[in-house]
């Protein structure tokens, strides 16, 4: 059974390439510019061409939909379900599994804990994307066009999420440089963050459980959450300085974005920082005898 990776590369594709690939599995990488790994082949695909996509899935194998499109409304409107219908007839035409990587934007604002349970419910444009991008995939495995899943994360921490993990960069990054940690909103909310090696080793196991397949998962993730004052307490004394940190509010999120248009896009989904994000991995956590990579540990790896 090959592995092949929609999207290869970044935080998420990394570590699952490097588990397959450590695990001697058949790996395939594609992407926008086909970059050679050792140990796996490598082939470059336009996922918004499904001649592309068609070419570039095998028969009988597990596609794991790891794309990442800029982050801008306007082009997830656009685009993201031309990614998901495009990597479902693709897998329906070859007989191949497929395993989409997704966020919980659809959730909308969640009072508690986040579980697979969770109602759909978004209250952000990028919330509505994602819930129909959902929707259509929660459709596929259900009728049975083909055998998938749905793997769900929180934000993201940990190795090779430096380009896409606002903590990364706010926090962690600023800490060991010397500067004070910025957190959107408030420093003590708490807020769940899922680390990147465990998801890669997620996605391998759910892909090669029977049993998994068909369904929605919260991959690895540590729990209690933590707030911004205790996760700048556990890098600062990593990095030897005083626990020092900030908060960009409303305010300053708004007139960033009228310089810096990733930063508007970043101020719609503040309101995840306004209250606790609680996010449950107990259904993973149960059933694949798992233990998420804990926050202390975690942060300074």
């Amino acid at each position: 059974m090959k592995h092949i990776l929609l999207g290869a590369g970044g935080a998420i594709g990394t570590p699952l390439a490097n588990v397959l690939v450590r695990e001697q599995q058949a790996v395939k990488l594609l992407s926008r510019s086909a970059k050679p790994v050792q140990g796996a082949e490598s082939a470059s695909v336009d996922v918004l061409n499904p001649a592309s996509v068609l070419a570039a899935i095998e028969p009988n194998s597990v596609v794991y939909l790891l794309v990442g499109l800029d982050y801008n409304i306007k082009i997830w409107r656009e685009h993201w379900m031309t990614v998901i219908r495009n990597a479902v007839e693709a897998c329906a035409k070859h007989n191949a599994k497929l395993i989409f990587f997704d966020n919980v934007y659809m959730y909308g604002r969640v009072h508690g804990k986040m579980t697979e349970e969770t109602p759909i419910n978004p209250c952000s444009q990028k919330g509505e994307v994602r819930a129909k991008v959902a929707e259509y995939m929660t459709n596929a495995y259900s009728t049975r066009t083909i055998r998938g899943l749905i793997a769900r994360a929180a934000d993201f921490y940990g190795p090779y999420a430096k380009q896409t993990s606002v903590i990364q960069q706010l926090a962690f990054d600023n800490l060991a440089k010397g500067k004070k940690a910025q957190w959107l909103m408030s420093t003590e909310t708490k807020h769940s963050y899922s680390y990147t090696l465990d998801c890669g080793e997620a996605l391998y196991q759910l892909a090669n459980d029977e049993n998994a397949w068909n369904q929605v998962w919260h991959v690895p993730t540590a729990n209690p959450p933590l707030t911004g004052v205790e996760l700048t307490r556990i890098a600062a004394q990593y990095f030897g300085i005083d626990p020092r940190a900030g908060v960009m509010g409303r305010t300053m999120l708004g007139i960033g974005g009228l310089f810096v248009p990733v930063v508007k896009e970043i101020a719609e989904m503040a309101y995840q920082n306004e209250q606790d994000y609680y996010f449950d991995s107990t259904k993973f956590e149960k059933h694949f005898h798992f233990t998420p990579t804990s926050y202390e540990k975690g942060v300074v790896v």
